[in-house]
């Protein structure tokens, strides 16, 4: 049987679907239901309309608006734009009112068709009052007439097109600024096509799931046409989510994804979540059963994960085989955990301006992870002046590349160099093989003063690993690389801190440590805000530099944001009802939103929280226990938790607060210690002196300066385990055996063990998810005449130098007007700092400052603010000199 000539057009294209009759070509998921066309009713419907568009005077090569999320209807008019020779200028279906206002006069266009939603939003602005509208969906009191009734007019003769008419007016993605707009001819998009095809990876067998919005190219070139060049069903999610994706898995049985790595990634995790929330066993059995299918699949090449892992396979899509990707970069280590997992997984290269795929991974020996593969028949590419190890700017010439920009003749200078290649502004090099390794953007690479080049994506991987860390991204300011962090507030919350930016800051600085120093930070700032990005999932850069600044500066908690349907019913129910207009009257200077960050964006701390859960049970009844300081992020979580207070019926015992006195739990550990535990303390003392004074070779200041008794505070700075077996070696027996400090309860006193050597060492307890049980402790024992050891920055310093002190110190002064004996520990971070688990044999010192009275410390005394006293407590310890300072002046 005679081959088909392959088509010179889309028009042939179309044509060719339409001749392939009651194979069925989509399936639409909506709930539990799928909406199928065969080939035969898509493409002839698509030629229908199209003959309806020249029957209603649309000419040649004009410029058509398609504005709408994924649907049939969306493809039946996408193709008879193609198939009739028109323009497709395809909308994002997430523009905002400000990008379409200026977009749709930038297009020409004077037809549109738009989703119903969107139809009075385009009639709303001056820049559109100019569009023909048509639906493309139906429903009831329907904004315009539907696309359909285009065909009530009958059909005229299609006018002709050539292989190089352009088809469709592309926006770039604007990841560096204001989009730019060009051309995509016929030849363009099905050289892609046919390439793909010839490969023979997607058959008339296949079903390909297609959750990517199909106004981009990638989708629309490697998602759509491919697949319907194929032969294969195509699928279509009701929505981009993932309970949604996995119904379209599950009912279109799916054989190929086409989606982005992000996706991908975020499907990982979501796999790994349910794991880990099925217990220990699960978890341990996950592992093993991952390293071996990895360890055989990288070292011999055996697959078993699709055995190993069959549950997973039947709950997912049980003939799922293929997992393709682009858009964006694809972590080898992401790919080789997929793999892992069973399926067979394929990224390629490529850029809308190359109408997508310049590159991919094929089968067998064409395919290599950690590369994008190699150039597509009849591509060419090459590395531009390459550096020593071969990487340089990536340029591409072929039938797929675009002519150029739409009426800007300085961007094609630039785009194009005189030989007549496109640079496509990603840094990479060819191997040996001829497989295309990306090493970055040209425009995101960083030029630091010195001359190093970074590129952000690199320091974003090593930087965002850390389940605290929900999004990451590098950037420059002020000649510094700079790092703008969304905090994990769930994995914050099992971690059982509300010391937000603290707790992130540790897990940058220890990654640091591994990187050469002019990549490491020079600043960070924690947000809320998702970090903007475009439909594939990449940073819209040019964007970042104004959220860091508003988060380094506070600005954004001014921000006002929009209340979802679902907010406003949250706030229309008792009680958070109640409880938002008292924190709107409570903090009147704040654009509250549900999703507002209690510590980020209302600056509320450990102390504060106390008292505004003090104010609401007084003002609303509204009590909160100490799990809930831990548990509660964001107002939403607040008032969420007001509900569940009020719905169970609980009366809680109110948060410890300062001046409220222990409970007798809670008194139990400040009784004498008995004859055992003295003599335990006194052998623990002896050892450690003998330890820290000789191996270490303790070198003390100002000891004059300390006191027999108390009550006195001695405030000291927090880099190492090393530094209470510091102050108690400084001290000496006879006034450690006066002294008190707090232990980590969830640390210490979990065995029976560790709280025999708390009583021993006469430490009290206290919970990170309660930091304010620690300033009861500590108001108690310094009433009781007592010495108290207190380390105000709470953490340990992950890079040595002092950090901020917490308020905690400045409320025990107000409470008890105790003075303070600051004291610098210096050593300690060189000899045994956080990531490290053996101390180095090297010389400590501890200087104590001069005691400070409640009067010296601000001129207000006792009635400052906690926060401003801690803050005089904070000076005073750093006035007594750097450590590296006082090691030098101890050699």
């Amino acid at each position: 049987m005679a081959q088909s000539a392959p088509p010179k057009t889309l028009r042939d294209l179309v044509a060719g679907i339409a001749a392939k009759g009651d194979i069925r070509a989509l399936m639409a998921i909506h709930g539990d239901d799928a909406q199928t066309l065969s080939y035969g009713e898509l493409g002839a419907a698509a030629m229908r309309l199209a003959g309806a568009f020249a029957a209603a005077g649309l000419k040649r090569q004009e410029p058509v608006i398609l504005f709408g999320p994924n649907s049939a209807d969306w493809i039946i008019v996408r193709l008879a734009l193609a198939a009739f020779g028109a323009r497709a200028v395809a909308f994002d279906d997430l523009l905002t009112d400000e990008e379409v206002s200026t977009l749709v006069p930038d297009s020409g266009a004077q037809r549109a068709f738009a989703a119903a939603a969107h139809v009075p939003r385009l009639r709303s602005m001056p820049e559109a009052q100019h569009l023909e509208i048509h639906c493309l969906d139906r429903t009831d009191d329907a904004p315009a007439p539907h696309w359909a009734s285009m065909l009530d007019a009958g059909e005229a003769p299609l006018p002709p097109i050539e292989p190089d008419d352009p088809h469709m007016l592309v926006y770039t993605s604007g990841t560096t600024g204001r989009p730019k707009s060009f051309l995509l001819t016929h030849a363009n998009n099905l050289h892609n096509i046919l390439a793909l095809v010839e490969q023979g990876i997607v058959t008339a067998d296949d079903r390909v799931l297609m959750p990517l919005p199909l106004h981009h190219v990638y989708p629309l070139t490697v998602g759509l046409l491919t697949s319907l060049a194929s032969g294969s069903v195509l699928v279509l999610p009701e929505a981009v989510d993932g309970p949604r994706i996995v119904k379209a898995m599950q009912l279109g049985r799916a054989t190929i994804m086409v989606a982005v790595p992000r996706l991908y990634s975020a499907m990982l995790a979501g796999l790994e979540a349910r794991v880990a929330g099925r217990g220990t066993m699960a978890r341990r059995s996950f592992r093993i059963m991952m390293a071996t299918s990895l360890w055989l699949r990288r070292r011999l090449g055996i697959r078993v994960g699709r055995r190993l892992f069959s549950a997973v396979h039947r709950n997912l899509s049980p003939d799922m085989w293929l997992l393709a990707s682009g858009g964006a970069r694809f972590e080898a280590d992401l790919i080789w955990r997929l793999e892992a997992l069973g399926w067979d997984v394929r990224s390629g290269w490529g850029l809308a301006e190359t109408a997508s795929i310049l590159t991919n991974n094929g089968g067998g020996r064409n395919k290599r992870i950690g590369t994008e593969g190699r150039p597509l028949r009849g591509m060419e590419v090459r590395v531009a002046d390459p550096d020593g190890d071969g990487v340089g700017e990536l340029q591409a010439r072929g039938p797929s590349v675009f002519t150029g920009y739409v009426d800007n003749p300085e961007a094609n200078a630039t785009a194009f160099t005189d030989d007549g290649w496109f640079r496509t502004g990603d840094l990479g090099r060819i191997d040996d093989s001829g497989f295309v390794n990306i090493a970055g953007r040209v425009k995101e690479m960083i030029v630091l003063g010195g001359g190093k080049n970074v590129f952000p994506e690199e320091l974003e991987k090593v930087y965002g690993d850390s389940p605290l860390i929900e999004e990451m991204a590098v950037l420059e300011q002020d000649g510094a690389l700079v790092g703008l962090v969304v905090p994990n507030t769930a994995a914050l919350a099992n971690a059982g801190t509300t010391l937000i930016e603290d707790a992130i800051r540790v897990p940058l600085i220890e990654k640091a440590q591994s990187l050469p120093s002019f990549q490491r930070l020079a600043g960070v700032a924690v947000t809320q805000q998702p970090l903007p990005r475009n439909r594939l999932g990449k940073y819209q850069r040019f964007l970042l530099g104004d959220i860091y600044r508003r988060a380094k500066t506070g600005a954004s908690r001014s921000v006002a944001r929009a209340l979802s349907p679902e907010d406003r019913d949250l706030l229309a129910t008792s009680p958070a009802a109640e409880v938002w207009q008292f924190l709107q009257n409570r903090y009147p200077d704040h654009n509250l939103h549900p999703d507002t960050s209690l510590q980020l964006d209302l600056a509320i701390d450990s102390l504060e929280w106390v008292t505004l859960s003090l104010e609401m049970a007084e003002r609303l009844g509204v009590q909160f226990d100490e799990e809930d300081a831990a548990g509660v992020f964001t107002v939403r979580d607040l008032l969420n938790r007001a509900g569940e207070r009020i719905g169970d019926g609980k009366a809680p015992t109110l948060v410890s607060a300062p001046g409220a006195g222990l409970t007798e739990a809670q008194a139990v550990w400040l009784e004498p210690p008995g004859l055992g535990a003295r003599l335990l303390g006194r052998i623990l003392y002896t050892a450690n002196a003998a330890l820290i004074r000789g191996a270490f070779r303790l070198r003390v200041s100002g000891r004059e300066h300390l006191p027999d008794d108390g009550p006195v505070i001695i405030a000291c700075n927090h880099v190492s385990d090393l530094d209470p077996l510091v102050v108690g070696a400084a001290l000496g027996y006879g006034r450690l055996s006066r002294a008190r400090w707090s232990a980590a309860a969830e640390r210490v006193f979990a065995g029976p063990m560790g709280r025999a050597l708390a009583r021993a060492s006469r430490a009290f307890p206290v919970e990170e998810r309660n930091p304010a049980s620690s300033l009861v402790y500590g108001t108690e024992c310094l009433n009781r005449g007592e010495i108290l050891i207190w380390f105000p920055e709470s953490w340990r310093s992950p890079t040595g130098e002092l950090q901020r002190f917490l308020p905690g110190v400045g409320q025990l002064v107000r409470e008890t007007g105790a003075p303070v004996i600051p004291a610098r520990i210096g050593g300690t971070f060189e000899a045994l700092p956080r990531h490290r688990r053996w101390p180095r044999l090297t010389r400590l010192t501890i200087a104590f400052g001069p005691a400070l009275a409640a009067v010296d410390l601000d001129t207000a005394g006792r009635q400052a603010q906690p926060a401003v006293l801690a803050g005089a407590v904070q000076r005073a310890v750093a006035a007594l000199g750097e450590p590296a300072q006082r090691l030098d002046d101890a050699a």
